[in-house]
């Protein structure tokens, strides 16, 4: 999926638009959008992340690994709640909307590697499966911080539940790939 400049600056406007509208009380229902903007493109459906950013800092990440909406559906949602449900922080206040910087990850369906040295720090987004457990990373999250192949499957696992080491055994992975735009490249 190659998405045009107008495509991605709409996905980012919408995204902003649907949390200041949720701010205001509306409820995705009730935000209304033209329609006609949508490209043929932005109604198929994808994978996709929005992440929000405040001082540089995570301030909400949320999305869906398969393709469950239209992808400009999938953008309001997944904006609503990286800044509203994301678990690991507190609702996005009306004062910091103007503070957050918003950052949409379009993916790749997910496919199944047979070696983890199939797994490509900074090109591919992973999925590691084991047991109950579960665990994604997007492909920009290791070069952010600065982690190599191992201390990034140390890390999936963690975040997966397990030991650091648990991804050595047993473990089932999956990689996809993600075109990555925020407003700080196009705003």
């Amino acid at each position: 999926m190659e998405l045009s400049r107008d495509e991605r600056l709409f996905l980012l406007k919408l995204a902003r638009r649907t949390i200041q509208s949720i701010i205001e009380g509306k409820s995705l229902e009730e935000i209304e959008v033209d329609e006609r903007r949508i490209s043929p493109l932005l109604r198929q459906k994808a994978g996709v992340f929005v992440t929000i950013h405040k001082d540089h800092d995570l301030r909400g990440c949320i999305g869906y690994i398969l393709p469950i909406l239209p992808l400009w559906q999938a953008v309001m949602e997944n904006a609503r709640n990286s800044a509203f449900r994301d678990p690991r922080f507190s609702p996005l206040s009306p004062d910091e909307l103007e503070k957050v910087e918003i950052e949409i990850s379009v993916l790749t369906p997910p496919r199944p590697i047979s070696d983890i040295s199939e797994f490509r720090v900074g090109i591919d987004g992973i999925i590691l499966k084991k047991g109950p457990n579960q665990a994604v990373f997007l492909p920009q999250v290791a070069p952010e911080q600065k982690w190599d192949s191992k201390t990034t499957l140390q890390h999936l696992s963690m975040k997966a539940g397990l030991d650091p080491d648990g991804w050595e055994s047993g473990a089932k992975f999956e990689t996809f790939q993600a075109i990555v735009f925020s407003e700080a490249d196009l705003v």
